[in-house]
């Protein structure tokens, strides 16, 4: 009988599947490219623009929220890839419905971005 490892070793491990998943993704994905490049910018611009705590709290939530639903779509992709590699019009609706909600993320974090920014150039 094999010994169980130990709950911290379990965590550890997870984090390590977790980085790898992480680097994957930026490797590989063109989309979550042009989202850490616009992350970077709008990180720039709040030290630039001195933003508020309260703002710097929304606009990192954003970046996390519309970063990690990407992660999710491209997991989806990926499953539904491999389930039906050829096309299938239901395949096609759920990849559809998941790029749909990073788009809706995406539109909320411009939203928020211009309530934050706009009124620096005012």
């Amino acid at each position: 009988m094999q010994k169980k490892e130990s709950f911290l070793v379990n965590r550890i491990k997870s984090v390590g599947f977790a980085f790898k998943g992480m680097l994957i993704l930026i490797r590989t994905e063109a989309s979550i490219k042009v989202q850490l490049f616009i992350a970077i910018v709008m990180t720039f611009a709040g030290f630039f623009f001195d933003i508020s705590k309260s703002e710097w709290m929304a606009q990192v939530i954003m970046i996390g929220i519309v970063m990690s639903l990407e992660g999710m779509n491209t997991a989806i992709e990926y499953i539904a890839d491999f389930i039906h590699p050829e096309y299938h019009k239901k395949i096609g609706l759920i990849k559809d419905v998941a790029a749909g909600a990073v788009f809706i993320a995406a539109i909320i974090a411009v939203i928020l971005a211009g309530i934050i920014y706009l009124p620096k150039f005012v």
